[in-house]
Formats: structure tokens, C-alpha cells, sequence
């Protein structure tokens, strides 16, 4: 195996990624050594990068939407072959011993740290990562292709599940997120509204191909009231927006983890108090 290999680091915020050759790093107790097949792009690396998110681990290789195969074990690391296809998501690491982490709520976890941010992530050769949050994967499938699952495609599917049964619902930026969770939506027979960026034809063209009902700007209202909302955009002013659009008991689930400042609004408008909003956990 190679001892050297190339990595994207990020050294300050605000700065670009910079191509820079390292040690391969070794694993240790509790931890595989992952030869990086690919790793997608996700925009919490944006935020990352823009210095949007508090106390990142510097310098750190980005990325945490990572498919690659076991090269080598740490000890005490169970249930891993090597040669074996592993996805790496978000969350990196836990303490394994605080009220959430004992109640299968480990993402709660204070002391939480999570893949390329606070634990050197994808955007390299090689990485290590905690054997306790890797995915065993299918040798079948493009790894390109597969990547996204490990963030978008979870945060899709976690945000569905808070909105329980509802039947008629409105997506808030049709990104990475977005366009895999309305595949589910349509494989279930459930319908969806794409809301857009005002003058953003190509993405409301995307939604209409993947099966939309309808789909327009943020701004627009769409031809009948929503059971629920699922938010991807990062933009506060979003909320209150998807709250008018609601019918009564709908809800407003916000999916990603950083969002700009939601404005005020006052509860007796457009049924806003029959409503609720929720945060994914």
C-alpha cells in the first residue's frame, strides 16, 4: 500500500481547497482505513468553506459523502472484511455513553463529531473512519452514483419520516436532497410541488421530469394547499413562506443543518398556528 497520497485541505475558511501530498493515515482502535472510491459534494461543505459553521477542525480534508473499500483494520474492529465497500456519512463519531447515545439517539450526542468537519473526511486518497458509523455497501453500483446516498439521500429520507403520512407536499429547493426524496415520494404514490429560486427554469424542468404536480418560484403559490413541506434550502424566510402554503395540521420540516435567520411572523396568519415546524434530529 502507498504511504503517500494527495488531498483537498481546507486551511482557513474563506479560502479555496488547496491540493497538498500527506501521509496516508493509519487506522486505530475502532477504526478501517478506507481507500476513497469517490466522494460527492455537499453543500454543508459550502458552508464549511464560506465559514458558516462554528469550530471546524483546521486544517481538514472536507467531504462526507464518501465510498471506498477496507484496506486495513484497527483493533477491535468487528464485522468488516477487507477489500469490503463502506459508506461514510456525516456523522463521524459519538461518545457511546451519554442518554442518547444508549437510546439510539446517538446523532444528539453533545460531544458528536462528524466527517469532514471535525474528523478529516473523503476529499482524499485515503481516510480513516470510526468502523461504529460506516456503511457496509454493494460491490454493485457506480460509487459516483451511490456518494450522495450517504448524506443527501439520508437527509431526504429523515425529513420524510417527520412529515408522517402526509400525502401532498412541497419541496423547497430542488437540489441533491430534493431529487432523490421525490423518487420515493413518486415510487409511493404521494405528490409533490417544487419550489424554486425565482427565475430558476432549468431546476422546475428537472422537478417536472421526476414527476411534479407543479412546480414554480418560492414566491408562487401552488394550485392547491400542502399537507407538508420539506425545506433543503438554507434560507430562513423560507419558513414562514411554506407555512402560508399549508393546509391545517400540515407541517414545516426544516432538513438541513444551517439555515440563514427565520423572520418573525405573526401566528394568527394563513393557519400558521394549525401548523407546526420541525427540525430533523
Amino acid at each position: 500500500m502507498k504511504t503517500g497520497m494527495r488531498a483537498m485541505v481546507l486551511e482557513r475558511p474563506g479560502t479555496p481547497l488547496r491540493l497538498v501530498d500527506l501521509p496516508v493515515p493509519q487506522p486505530g482502535k475502532g477504526t478501517v482505513l478506507i481507500q476513497v472510491e469517490a466522494c460527492g459534494v455537499c453543500r454543508t461543505d459550502l458552508h464549511l468553506i464560506d465559514g458558516e459553521l462554528p469550530n471546524p477542525l483546521l486544517p481538514v480534508i472536507p467531504g462526507h459523502e464518501i465510498v471506498g473499500r477496507v484496506v486495513a483494520m484497527g483493533d477491535e474492529v468487528t464485522g468488516f472484511l477487507i477489500g469490503q465497500r463502506v459508506g461514510v456519512p456525516w456523522l463521524g463519531w459519538t461518545c457511546g455513553e451519554c442518554r442518547f447515545c444508549v437510546n439510539e439517539r446517538e446523532n444528539l450526542c453533545d460531544a458528536a463529531r462528524f466527517t469532514g468537519y471535525q474528523i478529516n473526511g473523503g476529499y482524499a486518497e485515503y481516510t480513516v473512519a470510526d468502523a461504529r458509523y460506516c456503511f457496509p455497501l454493494s460491490d454493485a453500483g457506480d460509487a459516483a452514483q451511490l456518494a450522495p446516498l450517504l448524506c443527501a439521500g439520508l437527509i431526504g429520507y429523515r425529513a420524510l419520516r417527520l412529515a408522517g403520512n402526509s400525502h401532498r407536499f412541497g419541496i423547497y429547493g430542488f437540489g441533491a436532497a430534493a431529487h432523490i426524496v421525490v423518487q420515493v415520494l413518486k415510487f409511493q404514490g404521494r405528490e409533490f410541488h417544487a419550489f424554486t429560486r425565482p427565475g430558476d427554469t432549468a431546476s422546475q424542468e428537472f422537478a417536472r421530469s421526476l414527476g411534479a404536480a407543479w412546480a414554480g418560484s418560492a414566491d408562487e403559490g401552488p394550485p392547491s394547499k400542502l399537507d407538508a413541506a420539506l425545506i433543503f434550502a438554507p434560507a430562513g424566510p423560507l419558513v414562514p413562506a411554506a407555512l402560508r402554503q399549508l393546509e391545517k395540521g400540515g407541517c414545516v420540516v426544516c432538513a438541513g443543518i444551517h439555515m440563514s435567520d427565520i423572520p418573525a411572523f405573526p401566528m394568527t396568519s394563513s393557519g400558521a398556528s394549525a401548523a407546526s415546524a420541525r427540525l430533523p434530529t
